[in-house]
């Protein structure tokens, strides 16, 4: 199972005992596992004969390179099969509460990461200036600051709702609710760390008051001491 740091202890405790674990996980303070490495790695194994488990938090091919590892793969000609996971934009988003689309308030959504080949500097921030349209950004805790500024400059207005979702769908999961002047401040007065998702647009409002899960753990709706709709 060659796994990223976002797959919590409790999904990796499903893993077979005599099975080896190999982290490559990702973080932006320190060194870590480039894609070629990981790439070349997956192909190791393979040709080294054994079943290898690619194991990625969310889904595989959005913001998690996915394409890029396939790619790999089918150029060394080993074969491959993948299982569609669940992104974190939608995953932290319901168990927020928080509906990305609503019929009055947003019908079209945007998955957007801070990191990638290009910079913040070079996105077309201008060409995505839309009317009811919500905003999913990923990776986004240190840059904070410049999102916030390019965001008000290009897209949205200073007073638009926004939602932190820090390690949404864990135990831990907070949801920092206010407006987009204030997120800057809002990171640093509950010290959000990473992994955490911005979310910009008028259903970070509308989500104020319907979470859920805060202050909750999972538990089995058959669990439940009282009565509960299940989605």
């Amino acid at each position: 199972v060659v796994h990223d740091r976002l797959v919590s202890d409790e999904v990796l405790a499903f893993v077979r005992r005599d099975v080896e674990m190999i982290s490559v996980g990702k973080t932006s303070e320190c060194k870590s596992t480039t894609k070629e490495e990981i790439n070349n790695l997956l192909i190791y194994l393979a040709h080294d004969g054994k079943k290898v488990c690619r194991l990625k938090g969310g889904d595989p091919f959005i913001f998690g390179r996915g394409g890029e590892e396939i790619e790999a793969l089918a150029n060394a000609d080993i074969r491959y099969q993948i299982v569609p996971g669940i992104t974190a934009a939608a995953g932290c988003a319901a168990n927020s509460g928080l509906p990305l689309t609503h019929r009055d308030l947003a019908q079209s959504v945007v998955l957007f990461s801070a990191y990638g080949k290009y910079s913040l500097d070079q996105f077309d921030w201008a060409s995505l200036e839309r009317d009811k349209q919500t905003w999913a950004r990923y990776m986004a805790v240190v840059r904070f600051p410049e999102i916030q500024k390019k965001q008000i400059k290009y897209v949205d207005l200073p007073d638009t709702p926004i939602a932190i979702i820090e390690r949404g769908t864990s135990d831990h999961q907070r949801v920092i609710h206010g407006c987009l002047e204030k997120l800057t401040d809002l990171a640093e007065q509950h010290d959000i760390v990473a992994p955490a998702l911005l979310i910009i647009g008028e259903v970070a409002g509308f989500g104020v008051g319907l979470d859920w899960f805060e202050g909750r753990s999972i538990v089995h709706p058959s669990e439940a001491s009282i009565p509960a709709v299940v989605l």
